[in-house]
Parts: structure tokens; sequence; C-alpha cells
């Protein structure tokens, strides 16, 4: 870890020890949120929404500066009439289904509503689309262990013997951002001179469902973007319950594209992505084999 770093072990829902981590603060940088898991509804909105609440309330009261939220291009919802390229002019609105989109507007909300209440406090919030990276977490842990594994055991085996494995690769748009250029968004928050507010953030270039299966190793089977986004606004309609994995919630986010304009970060922070989407998704490849 960095030498100047203290790691302190805690809970967002803990109050009084977010008083005691945050005395004499001057910049909090709040990153903790629940993405998956088999934890109730109420637990995962007692960390995500009551405990992001309970971290702003602690950095008003140890006089904090700067607060830094990392939100999502989620935030937006995924909704038919987003335009292709959305500026942080376009409105928030929760997701019809996905708790994790639902989340995050509200949490944009509320935010808004207590930093008008501490005018001493700037906001800043990034969204950033799927993270990537050698140590990006999330989407390595939706499949279980051994799924995971024999799946890649499969794709070594088709590239040995040089079968290719056919998968449906829909035309949906979509954008990826390495985690250093995440990391390099959330320094320029906490030091730059930017003004306070939202901040898209995304690595240069859109991509496709059938341009990661290629990467993958995997040959993607065209299928119309309108005809998979039908069938995700479909399935996405099914009731959840014991034969349907939480995680299923997730189809929603391929209901419609959600894609972004970066330039007021670039133009506003400073900040500039080093990766491309593609780079991103190669060099993550690339470390974990």
């Amino acid at each position: 870890g960095w030498t100047k770093m203290e790691y302190h072990r805690g809970d967002v829902r803990n109050p009084e020890a977010l008083d005691a981590a945050f005395e004499s603060a001057e910049v909090i940088v709040h990153l903790a949120f629940m993405i998956t898991g088999t934890a109730s509804r109420e637990t995962i909105r007692a960390i995500n929404v009551e405990g992001t609440l309970n971290v702003f309330a602690a950095a008003a009261k140890a006089g904090a500066r700067r607060f830094v939220y990392a939100s999502s291009v989620a935030a937006y919802g995924f909704h038919p009439d987003n335009p292709i390229g959305m500026t942080e002019d376009w409105p928030v609105r929760p997701a019809d289904r996905l708790f994790y989109a639902q989340e995050k507007a509200e949490l944009e909300r509320l935010l808004h509503e207590r930093s008008s209440e501490h005018p001493d406090i700037a906001l800043y919030l990034i969204r950033p689309p799927i993270v990537l990276g050698p140590h990006a977490v999330g989407a390595k842990d939706v499949l279980p262990a051994s799924v995971a594994s024999a799946a890649r055991q499969m794709l070594r085996l088709a590239k040995r013997f040089r079968v290719p494995i056919l998968v449906p690769g829909p035309d949906l748009p979509m954008q990826l951002i390495h985690e250093d250029d995440v990391g390099q968004a959330l320094l320029k928050c906490v030091v730059a001179e930017g003004p306070p507010g939202a901040y898209n953030i995304a690595g240069d270039g859109i991509l496709t469902a059938a341009d990661v299966l290629r990467e993958l190793g995997l040959t993607p089977v065209p299928v119309p973007g309108a005809l998979a986004q039908s069938a995700a606004r479909a399935a996405a309609l099914i009731p959840r319950g014991s034969l349907v994995p939480p995680a299923a919630e997730w189809i929603e986010a391929a209901s419609h594209p959600a894609i972004m304009d970066t330039t007021r970060a670039k133009r506003e922070l400073g900040w500039r992505p080093r990766y491309t989407g593609l780079e991103a998704l190669r060099d993550t490849l690339r470390q974990r084999g």
C-alpha cells in the first residue's frame, strides 16, 4: 500500500466511527457501495443510501471543504429517450428495476439536498461506466469461481484446437473505463480547481458487445441492437424469485443505451483518460490471463 496511507476498518452505518475517522479531514472521497451479493435489500440500502448520507453528515461535522462521490452512468437510467452522448445537463432519472441504478440516482438527489444545507462543502460527483483493470471488482465476482474457471478452460481448448465458439453478439453500444483513469478523475476532484458538480468520465470510443466477445476470443453472431434491447426489456420484467438470481436485475442495463459525453471533465477538470475503452478491456484481459 501507499506509505502515507493509514487504513482503518469501519462501517458506514456507524456514525460515531465516521466522526472519529474524519476528524480534521479537509476532503472526503466516498466509494463504498454494494453492487452484488446475497445480502437483503434492506441491508444493501442501509449501506448504500443511508451509509452514504452518514458519510456526508460526518464530513460536514468535520468541516470538510470537499466531498467527492463516485456515482455512475447508471444514475441516468436506461430510458428510450436517452440520447447518445448525454451531457451532464441531461436529467438523472431512476431506472425501472435495477436497484443499483435507482440508488445511484436517488443519492445524487439526496446529496444535492444535503449540500444545499452545507454550502461550505463543494460537492463533486463522477459518473463512470463499467470500470475495468487488473484490480477492478464487480464483474469478476458475478460468476462463481467454478463457472469462471470452466469458461477459461473452454476458451483455452478452443484456441488450441482452433475451434470457433459462436456466441450472440448484440450491436449494443457501451463505454468502458480503466481503473487508473477513474483514480485520476477522483484526484482531479480532490486537488484541481475545477468547479464542483457532476462529471461524466469514460474511456474514449464506443464499443459493442460484439467487440467485447472478439477480445475474449469468441466469435460473435450478429444480433440487431433493437432485437437485443427488446429481449432485455422483456427479461427485465420477469418477477424476481427463488429461481432468478439477484444479478439478473442487471439485464435492464441492456434495455436502452446509456452513452455519455465526457467533454466537461476534460475541459473543466483537465482530466484526460490514458486508456481508450478498448485499451482498458485489453489491459484487463492481459493482466488476468
